[in-house]
């Protein structure tokens, strides 16, 4: 087992300047933990041979994968064919060269939306495959259920105890909050933060606000995933959630308050909501004795303050 009292662990976080490998840094520096975290800068993933050559000099004892190609539904919806390559290469070859380098431990990060479009509600762990996806993230969800499908591969064959963990939609401090490729809680806090500053009598938000969803504080799925390092051993995936959901319209109402815009907020129906509810069951990891502990207004409130401080442009009255 892998634990805090073994000072000779190194743990490699692939990924860790992105939202979720910055928070699980943070977490093993804050744990005293031996961790390196990777970037394009010590090896293209995209590259086996560059991938094995890092994996093989590092030899550590855990691997947390925090490294994919991510967006939002129009950055999914435009560019298919790179959300699909590219991360089954990374995984692929994270996982290849982990193997033959008798990694212990490895820690794929998948994501909710390999679940069926119109899956029923709660989300449990066993809809995988039951129904058809989201057709506006497909691409990306085919390449997390093959990641999620090769570590089962690697326990099968090789008897590897590696884990497959599948976060709900994450958000916090350090998100991407580019209007082109962002998610929606970065999305809409620069549009009202925006729109705060010039003055604008209303704001627009894509899809009928109808859509409802679920939301982590990324610190919460940092605490979950090395939760899971020590806890969670099984072929089958694992839901991490927030246990309830909230829809767009009452986000936006929510970040605007937030935010401290009083303007009018409007919906182009003519952009589609993706898929209608998203809501995980994670009455198993509840049941293992891991909980969330911020609150989504805590949450979003830190989210702005950070995007305030980091992001030129963005003032705000506190």
């Amino acid at each position: 087992m892998i634990n805090g009292e073994d000072m000779n662990i190194k743990i490699v976080v692939a990924g860790s300047t992105g939202l979720v490998g910055k928070a699980v840094v943070k977490k093993l520096a804050h744990l005293g933990l031996n961790y390196i975290g990777i970037t394009r800068a010590d090896a293209d993933l995209l590259d086996y041979d560059s991938t094995q050559k890092l994996i093989h000099a590092l030899k550590p004892t855990c691997i947390i994968d925090a490294a994919a190609v991510v967006g939002g539904i129009k950055y999914n919806s435009e560019f298919p064919v790179k959300f699909l390559i590219e991360n089954l290469e990374i995984q692929n070859n994270l996982m290849r060269a982990a193997h033959e380098a008798n990694v212990e431990k490895f820690i794929f990060l998948g994501s909710s939306c390999v679940y069926p479009r119109n899956s029923p509600q709660p989300i449990k762990e066993e809809y995988l495959l039951t129904g058809e996806l989201e057709p506006t993230n497909s691409a990306y969800a085919v390449a997390k259920i093959a990641g999620i499908e090769l570590i089962k591969s690697y326990r099968k064959q090789h008897a590897r105890k590696w884990i497959s963990l599948m976060p709900t939609n994450i958000y916090g401090p350090g998100d991407n909050f580019d209007p082109n490729n962002s998610h929606v809680i970065p999305a809409l806090i620069r549009k009202f933060l925006s729109a705060k500053n010039n003055n604008l009598s209303n704001v627009e938000v894509w899809g009928t606000g109808k859509a409802q969803r679920e939301f982590l504080f990324v610190d919460d799925l940092a605490d979950a995933i090395l939760f899971c390092m020590n806890k969670f051993d099984s072929s089958m995936h694992l839901n991490i959630g927030f246990g309830s959901e909230i829809s767009i319209n009452e986000l936006a109402k929510l970040i605007s308050e937030i935010v401290g815009y009083s303007g009018e907020v409007s919906f182009n129906s003519s952009v589609p909501d993706g898929t209608p509810r998203k809501l995980l069951d994670s009455s198993r990891i509840f049941s293992m004795g891991w909980k969330p502990s911020t609150s989504l207004h805590e949450g979003i409130k830190s989210t702005v303050d950070w995007f305030i401080e980091n992001i030129e442009g963005a003032k705000i009255d506190r």
